[in-house]
């Protein structure tokens, strides 16, 4: 399965919002530690290896 980098999110704007909201009031730590569960959790939903690997070389990429 190939990985969407297309938008796809029915509700980008809200979810950005939540994301903000989920780190507000936390230290840098803790904002790292809430980043690396929620990676997690949403590789975990996705459960595809291969599409992770994607995900992964594509941020990679976009970092540089």
């Amino acid at each position: 399965m190939p990985l969407i980098t297309e938008p796809h999110l029915d509700a980008p704007d809200s979810f950005y919002e939540a994301l903000i909201e989920a780190h507000r009031d936390l230290t840098e730590a803790q904002s790292h530690a809430l980043n690396a569960r929620l990676v997690l959790l949403l590789a975990n939903h996705i459960g595809q290896l291969d599409v992770l690997q994607q995900a992964l070389a594509a941020a990679r990429a976009s970092g540089r």
